[in-house]
């Protein structure tokens, strides 16, 4: 086997997040997004001495797993690459992987509590980042999301299930007022052009709508026509503002340079377990908010009682777990890096009148350092990445008997699990929460106690 060979091969087992395996001439092949049972021509893109990367190409036959996909999309977009599978099929393969990836790391003696299904299994998204571009070089104007193996290319997808057709009707007045304008979409290669993402977001609570249009400076262009289109579209929810930010950095991810409003408000506002949030346009918030008060619910039980207790809630975002256990305890103190969700936790804080939450803004390792009181409870909720190991220790230091961590990220979440466990500490129980149906994500809750 070598580097451009083309192959066929039947995947045999699955490995997180979603590297399906299968076997050629002894030799183990990872394919992304092969599913267990399905015969797939794969191009191979990596060869090694013990293994070989490639690129799914076609499904030959299908799993006997699989079934006809829910969305016409399905193919093209890059997302939701197992809704072929059913859903129980699904949460059952997301609580063995898991499950695997913590007994490989050694994680002894725990209690495993299986996979929690999330509430809604379709329209369950609050928040759509879409990216302007095109499917072909110099065609048509999409809007959506970039094309399955192709980050060059973008598809529309104005009938998408995993949100509500809010979503969908807010798209398509934009693509289509765009495309009528003739406005070139931005080239991330060539740096030149003036459309570059479109954001959508949606309480579920509140059901109030947020659009922020984001587009580089080399065009002037007067955007109230379309906000009046948008304004008069039959919404189930309430559109309460529309954004345009301004945005030449290089790099193809959203950021702020420069924000107008260009009707209504900055926020909307959302509800999660009796408490209200308000989220700005850049703030971070879960994207599952009726699978977040069940996610946030098995944090709080595995937290326990903890009604005289100081707590520490780090990597706290916008501090919705921490506001949520001040509800329960004694006082909370969260650290989180990025200032403006911290300026969010706090005011957020304000808006429930819970005088017991206090956010700070730095880095986990330094700012541990100048907390005066010290915790008895410890709740993590790291990014992808995990817990740096410098800050790890710091954290285990404290000699808490209780820890509860949250992650949405099994791999490094088992890393940690194994320095914790080596450092003096149990792990008591795991349970999964399905957060993102139809997707290889999970996140998982984790109950600590010091040995």
């Amino acid at each position: 086997m070598k580097k451009k060979a083309i192959i066929e091969i039947k995947i045999e087992e699955v490995e997180f997040p979603s590297k399906g395996i299968g076997y050629y001439e002894g030799k183990k092949v990872y394919v992304k997004n092969g599913i267990v049972g399905q015969v797939v021509k794969v191009y191979i893109k990596k060869v090694r001495k013990e293994y070989a990367e490639g690129k799914l190409l076609e499904v030959i036959s299908r799993s006997e797993r699989e079934r006809d996909s829910f969305c016409p999309h399905f193919g093209l977009c890059g997302g939701c690459a197992n809704q072929t599978v059913a859903y129980d099929d699904q949460v059952q393969l997301k609580e063995k992987l898991v499950k695997k990836l913590l007994d490989d790391a050694g994680i002894k003696g725990y209690e495993f509590e299986g996979i929690e299904k999330s509430p809604e299994v379709y329209e369950y998204r609050n928040k759509m980042e879409y990216s302007f571009g095109d499917e072909t070089k110099g065609g048509i104007l999409n809007l959506g999301m970039h094309k399955r193996g192709s980050f060059q290319s973008v598809v529309t997808v104005d009938e998408c299930k995993l949100v509500d057709n809010d979503f969908n009707k807010i798209l398509k007045t934009a693509l289509d007022y765009f495309r009528e304008k003739e406005v070139p979409h931005y080239n991330a290669k060539t740096h030149k052009g003036f459309l570059r993402h479109f954001i959508v977001r949606k309480a579920k609570g509140t059901e109030e709508i947020l659009v922020n249009l984001v587009t580089s400076t080399q065009m002037d262009m007067d955007m109230s026509e379309l906000v009046e289109k948008t304004k008069s579209l039959d919404l189930k929810g309430k559109l309460v503002g529309y954004l345009h930010t301004f945005n030449d950095n290089l790099s193809d991810c959203v950021t702020n340079e420069r924000l107008e409003i260009l009707y209504g408000r900055d926020y909307f506002y959302e509800e999660i377990l009796g408490l209200k949030f308000k989220i700005s346009a850049f703030s971070f918030f879960q994207t599952n908010p009726l699978g977040a008060e069940k996610l946030y619910s098995i944090a709080m039980d595995y937290m326990g009682d903890a009604k005289d207790k100081i707590v520490y809630d780090l990597y706290c975002g916008t501090g919705t777990i921490g506001q949520i256990a001040s509800t329960r305890t004694k006082e909370v103190y969260g650290i989180e890096l990025i200032e403006e969700a911290v300026e969010a936790a706090n005011e957020n804080a304000k808006l429930n009148g819970l005088t017991n939450c206090h956010f700070i803004a730095g880095d986990v390792f330094e700012k541990l350092d100048e907390l005066a009181k010290k915790p008895e409870v410890i709740i993590v909720d790291p990014p992808r990445v995990g817990i740096n190991p410098k800050a790890l220790k710091k954290i285990l230091k404290y000699k808490c008997k209780e820890i509860v961590y949250v992650s949405c990220n099994p791999k490094s979440l088992a890393e940690n699990l194994a320095d914790m466990q080596e450092s003096g500490y149990k792990v008591k129980k795991v349970r999964c929460m399905d957060m993102f149906p139809h997707t290889p994500h999970v996140e998982t809750v984790v109950q600590i106690e010091k040995a």
